[in-house]
């Protein structure tokens, strides 16, 4: 018995709204969201400057640092070129400068998409692309491009 009507404290004071946690509740959403929101506007900011400073042309970019180094190439040689490619509409041109990155695009986007979806819902990330029996077999597929594109019979592999 706080008050001067004699009823306790506790029965005085109106109980929490329901949407009470909304404003933390969003913070939270908004903190989740922030990595693929990052992940989205660094890809779209790439995409636009290879777009627009084309790789096909000598001296716009450095060279790839292992291509320059063994003068064989990598497994992402002829990725820039690759999205020049398809940002003007070339896309088998694309497919020939990197197949594999290029048939992984969208891979990419379906875990891009997963990881934002599973941020706005509150839920962590979780997908059978990203455990390590498919992991590690695709880390080997990645090594046995990375060998084969060298080779003199794989030339249709070379950027």
């Amino acid at each position: 018995m706080d008050d001067a009507t004699g009823a306790p404290a506790h029965a005085t004071q109106p109980p929490p709204h329901p949407c009470a946690s909304a404003p933390a509740e969003q913070r939270r959403r908004r903190r989740a969201l922030a990595g693929p929101g990052i992940v989205l506007a660094a890809t779209a900011a790439g995409v636009t400057l290879v777009s627009v400073v084309d790789p096909h042309e000598p001296g716009h970019y450095p060279t790839c640092p292992f291509l320059w180094a063994t003068g064989l190439y990598c497994p992402g040689c002829g990725g820039m070129r690759m999205v020049n490619s398809l940002t003007h509409g070339r896309v088998w041109e694309a497919f020939g400068l990197n197949p594999m990155v290029f048939l992984l695009l969208p891979v990419f986007a379906y875990l891009w998409a997963r990881w934002t979806a599973c941020a706005a819902k509150g839920v962590p990330f979780a997908s059978a692309l990203v455990r390590p029996r498919v992991i590690y077999p695709f880390l080997g597929l990645i090594v046995v491009y990375w060998i084969v594109r060298n080779l003199p019979f794989a030339h249709a592999l070379a950027p």
